[in-house]
């Protein structure tokens, strides 16, 4: 499967912003779709996935109540759409696919994480 990112950006701490995914390739409804982040000098992290086949979800705790992921089935995409956001969220956002959700959760999401990788798109909230 191919992970496209789009819609990375500035953003003011407090406000808003989404990144989009478009999944193509193999059958999309095989997979988990959701999004990992690396910030400067730090691990990534798993933050969210969403089910294509059903409505399942799961957000880190550290996004819980501020982030939310969505998808549009007819386009393959998935929608990462954060509010309020924080410095700390600054990071790379990365799109991932994969055929087992627990590789997005602590601790296989550093130990196996998801199989399929987009190319990054950068995020920067300032304070």
């Amino acid at each position: 499967v191919q992970l496209q990112a789009s819609g990375g950006g500035v953003v003011q701490a407090g406000g808003s912003l989404r990144i989009s995914c478009a999944a193509s390739g193999s059958p999309v409804k095989r997979y988990f779709l959701g999004w990992f982040r690396q910030a400067p000098g730090k691990e990534r992290e798993g933050v969210s996935y969403i089910s294509t086949q059903d409505d399942h979800t799961w957000l880190a705790d550290s996004v819980k109540g501020r982030f939310t992921i969505s998808k549009d089935n007819d386009k393959d995409t998935v929608y990462l759409q954060m509010n309020d956001m924080k410095p700390e969220d600054t990071a790379v956002y990365y799109c991932t696919a994969s055929q087992y959700d627990v590789r997005w959760r602590p601790p296989l999401s550093s130990l196996l994480p998801p199989e399929y990788w987009g190319q990054g798109t950068l995020v920067t909230v300032s304070s």
